[in-house]
């Protein structure tokens, strides 16, 4: 339990930590592979100059790259690109900064016949980009290589997007579970007590909800109500409050008739008062290992309708790396590197709140520790 508890800090510090609009852009080539893969192969790089830092280096070691695009702004002046042999005049007016290869060697009066990138990118020896001027321009020397879990479709950073995916599926899980909770201890604590026609109601309609097949809704709904984050909270809420409100009701049914309940009631407590400020602490260490062994659930079910396209495209979730993954190609090119991590993010997260859930219902039940296995499982 330990270690879970670690991880599971570490990943709401994680969260807490992210950006509330982080720059996921375009960065590198379209899945470029992560760049530990081949030593052997330069990174992506990407130089900065402008006003401040009008001048930026770099040494070349490496075989030439498979491009380099220019972005920004050029008010005057010039950019221009330094090798070890000669200078070039990238840019003297800001429609240059719209790269074209061809352009470009007509401008320099170069060989058409000559490799571009080997004359601007030489085997051995320091390349420098330099703003005479005044503007702020960046340049991606672009190869197949990008950061430690290389880039999607888009381009984008797949190891920025994964840590954004931790924010996502931490709040839809445990802000659907939080709501489930407490809408099965409400109606659990209520059909426990009042019994009668109240309790029959209620444990016939919690009847209906768990014979209807989940996933069907879940789409049919996050369909017709939007896919929004809090819509899709919603919904996963709606359908995952049956099992809580059946364990409260089964605690209330054993308590209710305890002579301490008895003796309340005798004091003129009301009803209110002892479902809510007794009842409802008898019925906490079974809520929170309720709550730890539900999240998983909902992270999986978010993830599965994410997958399926039925989430908002303007969030980002592991589910929706999924999506895209599989929607884009990364299947079929061997980008293992856009599958893998939010398929094992997922297990992670749900690993550690499983383990988490299961010491504490240890905690609330004795004899499920005592009947465990050698190994505690």
């Amino acid at each position: 339990m330990k270690y879970s508890a670690i991880c599971l800090t570490f990943l709401v510090i994680l969260a807490i930590a992210i950006p509330l609009d982080p720059q996921d852009g375009r960065v590198a080539p379209n899945y470029s592979k992560p760049a530990w893969l081949d030593r052997s192969v330069a990174s992506t790089v990407v130089l900065r100059v402008g006003d401040e830092t009008p001048t930026a280096s770099l040494t070349w070691n490496y075989a030439p790259p498979q491009g380099f695009l220019l972005t920004g702004r050029l008010d005057q002046g010039s950019l221009l690109w330094t090798t070890p042999e000669r200078e070039f005049a990238l840019a003297s007016k800001p429609e240059d900064l719209s790269l074209n290869h061809v352009s470009l060697r007509t401008r320099l009066k170069l060989n058409p016949l000559e490799n571009l990138l080997s004359i601007f990118f030489p085997t051995h020896g320091e390349c420098r980009l330099s703003l005479v001027g005044q503007g702020d321009v960046t340049m991606t020397v672009e190869s197949g290589l990008w950061g430690w879990l290389g880039t999607d479709h888009l381009g984008r950073d797949v190891a920025v997007l994964f840590v954004q995916g931790v924010r996502v599926s931490l709040l839809v899980g445990v802000a659907a579970t939080l709501i489930a909770t407490l809408l099965g201890l409400s109606l659990g604590l209520l059909s426990g007590y009042a019994g009668g026609l109240t309790d029959t109601l209620i444990m016939r309609a919690v009847d209906v909800l768990l014979s209807i097949p989940t996933l069907p809704i879940l789409m049919v709904l996050a369909k017709l109500w939007g896919k929004g984050l809090w819509n899709l909270v919603v919904i996963l809420s709606i359908f995952s409050w049956m099992g809580t409100a059946r364990t409260v009701r089964s605690m209330t049914l054993s308590l209710r008739n305890a002579p301490w309940v008895e003796g309340l009631r005798a004091l003129g407590a009301r009803r209110n008062y002892i479902l809510f400020r007794h009842l409802t602490l008898e019925a906490m260490p079974l809520l929170l290992a309720n709550v730890a062994l539900n999240v998983p659930g909902m992270i999986l079910a978010e993830a599965g309708l994410a997958f399926l396209g039925l989430s908002d495209p303007n969030v980002l979730s592991w589910g929706r790396m999924l999506h895209e993954a599989h929607e884009f190609g990364a299947f079929t090119s061997g980008a293992w590197w856009t599958i893998l991590p939010p398929g094992v993010g997922i297990s992670v997260i749900c690993l550690i709140f499983m383990n988490l859930g299961r010491r504490l219902e240890e905690r609330a039940d004795p004899r499920l520790k005592q009947g465990a296995g050698p190994l505690g499982l």
